[in-house]
C-alpha cells in the first residue's frame, strides 16, 4: 500500500467516525425533544435517500473530477448539516443534508481504490477499508452515545471538528488521471447512462450476486443497529449509553471478519463466502433467549465477524466488475443506489413495525429469518449458474 492510500484511509476515518457519532447525537436530541419513538428510524431514511435520489448523478461526478476534489466538496456538505443542527436545525432535516453529502462522498471514496491501486489488492484494500470504517462506527457510537447522553449540543461541536479534521487529509489525496468521464453533461444523458450502468451490472453474472448481496447486508446491518438500540433497552434494561457499547461490539466482529476475509479470501473465491450470510441470520433469531450482556455481547461479536468475513470479499468482487464494466464511479453509484433502496426498504418496514407497537422479540424473529432466508435464496441461484 501506498501513502495515498493511507491518506484515503484516514480521511475516510474521521469521516465516517464523525457520520456515526452524530446518529447517536441526533438521537439523543430527538429524546430530548420527546419525539415519537418512530422517529428513531425515520432519521437514517432521511440520511439514505439522498443515495437512491442522487446516485444517477454522483458516480458521474465522481468520475467526471478527480476524486480527492469530490471528497473535499462532499465533506464540506456534511459540515453544513452538522452545522445546522448544532444551530438548531431538526434534527431529521439537519442529518438529511450530512446524508447528501455522504452520497457524493462514497463513490469517490471507493472508486479512487481502483484507479490507485492494481486489482490483486482490491481484497486487501477492502479489508482496511471496512476496518476502519467499523472501527469509526465503534468509536462513533461509544463517543456519540457517551457525549449526546451529557451534553448533545457538546456532541455536536466535537463532531463538526471531525469533519473538519477530515476536509484537512482530503486536500492531500493524490490526483489521478480522471477515469470515464461523460461526453455530455446533459441531465436526461445522464439519467439514461445511470440505468446502461444499472442493467450492465446486474446482468453480469459475478456482479449480480455480489449486488444482491451487498444490497441485503447493508440494509440489514443498518436495521440491526436500530434493532439491537431497542432490544437492549427491553431485554437488558440498558440505556442509550450502555446500549451504543453493545453496538459496537457487532462493529469489532465486523472488523476481525474483515481482516480475516482480507488473508485468506482472494477475488475469484469471493462467492465462496455466501453461507456465512445465512447462519449470520440465524444467530440473530438466537437473541430473543439472551438476557444476560455479556452472552449478548459475544452473540453480537459472532455475528459481525461473519458479517464482515462475507462482505468485505463481495464489495471487492463487485468494485472490480463494475471497474471493468463502466468505470469505477458509475459502478459505486449503482451499488449505492442498490444498497440504499435496501435500507430505505428495510427500515421503512421496520419503523412501520415499531409505530404499529410490534413486541421487539417478534421484530428480532422476523429481521433475522429473512436474512436467513434471503441469503439461501441468492446462494442457491449462484451454485445453479455454475
Amino acid at each position: 500500500m501506498n501513502l495515498g492510500f493511507y491518506i484515503i484511509l484516514l480521511a475516510q476515518f474521521l469521516s465516517a467516525l464523525a457520520d456515526n457519532a452524530l446518529l447517536f447525537a441526533a438521537i439523543a436530541l430527538l429524546k430530548v425533544m420527546s419525539a415519537p419513538d418512530w422517529h428513531t428510524p425515520l432519521l437514517m431514511q432521511f440520511f439514505v435517500i439522498s443515495y437512491i435520489l442522487l446516485a444517477p448523478f454522483v458516480g458521474s461526478i465522481a468520475d467526471a473530477f478527480p476524486k480527492g476534489r469530490v471528497m473535499l466538496a462532499s465533506n464540506s456538505i456534511k459540515i453544513i448539516g452538522s452545522v445546522s443542527m448544532l444551530l438548531g436545525m431538526q434534527p431529521l432535516y439537519a442529518y438529511g443534508i450530512v446524508g447528501i453529502g455522504a452520497a457524493a462522498y462514497s463513490p469517490a471514496k471507493y472508486g479512487i481504490l481502483t484507479e490507485l491501486l492494481p486489482a490483486a489488492m482490491l481484497v486487501k484494500a477492502n479489508g482496511w477499508m471496512e476496518g476502519s470504517t467499523v472501527i469509526a462506527i465503534i468509536l462513533g457510537a461509544i463517543v456519540g452515545g457517551k457525549l449526546a447522553s451529557v451534553d448533545p449540543h457538546l456532541a455536536m461541536v466535537i463532531i463538526t471538528g471531525l469533519y473538519l479534521a477530515a476536509a484537512g487529509f482530503n486536500l492531500y489525496i493524490p490526483h489521478l488521471p480522471i477515469d470515464h468521464k461523460l461526453p455530455k453533461r446533459d441531465p436526461l444523458y445522464v439519467l439514461r447512462d445511470f440505468w446502461h450502468s444499472f442493467r450492465t451490472l446486474w446482468a453480469d453474472t459475478q456482479g449480480q450476486v455480489a449486488l444482491a448481496v451487498t444490497t441485503l447486508f447493508w440494509g440489514a446491518g443498518a436495521t440491526l443497529r436500530l434493532v439491537v438500540l431497542a432490544w437492549a433497552a427491553i431485554a437488558l434494561n440498558f440505556d442509550i449509553a450502555h446500549a451504543t457499547q453493545l453496538i459496537a461490539t457487532v462493529a469489532i466482529g465486523i472488523a476481525v471478519g474483515s481482516v480475516v476475509a482480507a488473508k485468506y479470501i482472494n477475488l475469484e473465491d469471493s462467492a465462496k463466502v455466501l453461507p456465512a450470510g445465512i447462519v449470520m441470520g440465524l444467530l440473530v433469531i438466537a437473541m430473543i433467549f439472551v438476557h444476560d450482556w455479556r452472552v449478548a455481547a459475544a452473540l453480537l461479536f459472532v455475528i459481525g465477524v461473519l458479517s464482515g468475513f462475507f462482505v468485505v470479499p463481495l464489495n471487492a468482487l463487485l468494485q472490480h466488475r463494475g471497474h471493468l464494466l463502466i468505470g469505477s464511479g458509475h459502478s459505486i453509484a449503482v451499488q449505492n443506489f442498490n444498497e440504499n433502496l435496501g435500507i430505505l426498504t428495510l427500515i421503512g418496514v421496520y419503523t412501520l413495525m415499531v409505530k404499529a407497537d410490534i413486541a421487539i422479540n417478534l421484530i428480532v424473529v422476523v429481521f433475522g429469518l429473512f436474512v436467513s432466508l434471503s441469503m439461501s435464496v441468492i446462494y442457491k441461484l449462484y451454485r445453479n449458474q455454475l
